[in-house]
């Protein structure tokens, strides 16, 4: 019968779990290697910052996860920061642009509402001073003629428009301080003084 084999030094041990322990890590640091490469073969997709307007440091959730606000606003053009904000349901326009960082110092604020509601997924473009509010496609450059631009003419330039004088001038500047930017050259008939007979003559010469 054999003799029991005699228990190992204490040292002889403490090296076998030392190289234990080396092998546990050399597994474990290429399963992590592994991971890092697996993940370094899907390339992010294009991110948009979305901001949340009532704080300004992104999207905020309710306790249940879902996103506090209720509108997707696209907010573009003469801003500080351009960008994709969700709003409460019933914000306004003025609450976007604040969003946004407000508006840069050649933003056109005659061109926009400030005080009308938004919708989901609306897009916003504010346009620069002296550009024309365009389609979907927000402001385009002014059109490369010599036609008085009955929203940005001073009264010097609305007098060189035929058979307008001083006096009607005036009226044409009081009416859009009064009333907004002209929408159309036919509001010029809303400006007392002038009717069909004299608008015929400006159509040609005029534009908003």
């Amino acid at each position: 019968m054999e003799s029991p084999q005699p228990p190992l030094p204490p040292r002889r041990r403490l090296r076998l779990s030392v190289g234990a322990a080396v092998v546990l890590a050399l597994v474990v640091l290429s399963a992590a290697v592994g991971l890092g490469i697996m993940r370094g073969q899907v390339a992010p997709v294009e991110a948009v910052s979305l901001t949340d307007a009532g704080t300004g440091t992104g999207t905020d959730t309710g306790s249940e996860g879902d996103p506090a606000g209720e509108l997707y606003v696209h907010i573009l053009g003469a801003v500080e920061r351009p960008g994709l904000y969700m709003l409460d349901l019933d914000a306004r326009l003025v609450d976007a642009l604040a969003a946004a960082g407000g508006t840069t110092a050649d933003a056109d604020l005659t061109a926009v509402n400030l005080a009308r509601t938004l919708e989901d997924g609306e897009q916003v473009v504010v346009p620069v001073a002296g550009a024309i509010v365009g389609g979907p496609g927000g402001a385009v450059p002014p059109p490369s003629d010599d036609r008085i631009d009955l929203n940005t003419a001073d009264q010097a330039a609305l007098e060189t428009l035929p058979r307008i004088g001083p006096a009607l001038a005036e009226r044409i500047i009081a009416w859009r301080e009064e009333n907004g930017r002209f929408t159309s050259v036919d509001d010029l008939l809303a400006v007392p003084g002038i009717g069909e007979k004299l608008l015929a003559g400006l159509r040609d010469e005029v534009r908003v």
